[in-house]
């Protein structure tokens, strides 16, 4: 699904907004209370995209992945054995993340203002299907 500015979307999916916190009688304002909730956005709740952000940066790891694979396809066969190995056991280690990357494919993040008046910044588009 493609989503741009001023398209109707609905949520797919329960959203975590956070813990809702009871003050402590008498101390108002001071942070300290007991956690009495959670608040989510229940999956159905529709809105319009304002902004679409584009692709997710890369992780760190899928970086260094892309990097040392690189630096292994260009200078592998030039490397001393134990350089290889050590670099090839980098490499494996990172697999992974790689293959979890691959799969998550193109994935966008989007702005939306939802009918209730509540913003879903960064939201990703996986959660959200189109009207």
């Amino acid at each position: 699904m493609t989503l741009e500015e001023g398209r109707r979307v609905r949520l797919t999916a329960d959203l975590g907004i956070g813990e809702t916190v009871a003050e402590e009688p008498g101390e108002p304002g001071a942070g300290a209370g007991a956690v009495v909730g959670f608040l989510s956005l229940g999956a159905g709740a529709e809105g319009t995209v304002e902004r679409v952000d584009g692709e997710l940066p890369e992780s760190e790891e899928v970086r260094e992945y892309q990097r040392l694979k690189a630096l292994f396809e260009d200078y592998g066969h030039t490397m001393p054995e134990a350089s290889r190995e050590r670099l090839e056991a980098q490499i494996a280690a990172l697999e992974p993340e790689w293959a979890a990357h691959r799969a998550r494919g193109s994935r966008v993040t989007v702005r939306v203002r939802l009918d209730n008046g509540f913003v879903l910044d960064g939201v990703h588009q996986d959660v959200l299907a189109a009207l």
